[in-house]
């Protein structure tokens, strides 16, 4: 038997000890909103109904937390980031070297490091931005519904983010927006988003981005320069006559025989960096999940 809201939910906690924080966040979500919304109906049109006995009856329907909890479990496991599934590896050292090749994870963390760029620096202005017109025009009557709208957007944008980190780096992130009272007036609404410790995270969040987004995109850019540069110098002596090393008014040539070891080296330098890709990819996943993620 359940009085509140709260103590359902602080139950389903309970039961889903152990699970992907992203889920029980999910989990939490959506009874919060199923639980309150249920209750706001029932109280609306039996107004001498108690909470705790509407609570009943609407637990009935929806399910106690161990059958809520089954239900979340059971989903995950079937629908789990395919990115997170990962193949068997091959035995040999050789192998497992060259095999990044054919590793989803490492080709969507290169793809979410170049986007991360794009994302960091629009992260970065629409926070700038958003918190400084609204510190600006906080004194006037429209500067806090301004403040509450970039507030809320903050969450959307989070929210996006997650679904990119999920996508390109398979960590579970959540699926669902934390759920705000429908009701709730405007200022207690954006009371709650000043006063909740993950807008805050989220802001930070966007900031780490921009700088992160950056050192990812330099990174990409100055791996592959010298990668294309060792493996076109063969191409470029012998098809278009270019000396490589350019000393004064003096063209310098390298020997034909290196010719395979620049290709070579330039080869293995990104394969190196394809290693290192996927190792930052699954960190900066990790961060995502720290910072986007409700305890």
């Amino acid at each position: 038997m359940f009085n509140t809201t709260e103590e359902y939910l602080d139950a389903l906690k309970i039961e889903m000890q152990g699970s992907d924080s992203a889920l029980l966040q999910d989990a939490l979500a959506d009874a919060r909103e199923h639980l309150s919304t249920a209750l706001a109906v029932a109280c609306e049109k039996n107004a001498e109904l108690k909470e705790a006995d509407a609570l009943k009856i609407i637990v009935d329907e929806y399910g106690t937390p161990e059958e809520t909890a089954s239900a979340y479990k059971e989903v995950e496991r079937r629908t789990s980031p395919s990115l997170k599934q990962t193949a068997a590896k091959p035995r040999s050292a050789l192998g497992r070297f060259f095999g990044v090749y054919a590793d989803a994870r490492a080709w969507g963390a290169l793809l979410y490091m170049l986007i991360a760029f794009i994302t960091g620096v629009f992260y970065f202005s629409w926070a700038v931005t958003g918190v400084s017109l609204s510190a600006s025009f906080v004194i006037f009557i429209f500067g806090l519904p301004l403040a509450l709208l970039f507030l809320l957007s903050v969450r959307g944008l989070a929210l996006l983010e997650g679904r990119l980190v999920e996508a390109l780096l398979g960590i579970r992130m959540p699926r669902r927006p934390l759920f705000s009272h429908q009701g709730m007036k405007w200022f207690d609404r954006l009371k709650a988003l000043v006063t909740d410790k993950i807008t805050w995270l989220m802001l930070v969040y966007m900031i780490i981005q921009f700088v992160l987004g950056t050192i990812y995109f330099v990174l990409i850019v100055t791996v592959l320069s010298f990668s294309l540069s060792f493996i076109a110098i063969p191409f470029l002596q012998e098809f278009f006559d270019l000396g490589t090393l350019y000393i004064g008014d003096k063209h310098y040539f390298f020997p034909a025989w290196s010719y395979p070891l620049f290709v070579f080296g330039g080869f293995i330098l990104w394969t190196i960096f394809m290693h290192i890709v996927c190792g930052i990819g699954q960190l900066h996943g990790r961060l995502a999940k720290w910072l986007l993620v409700t305890d």
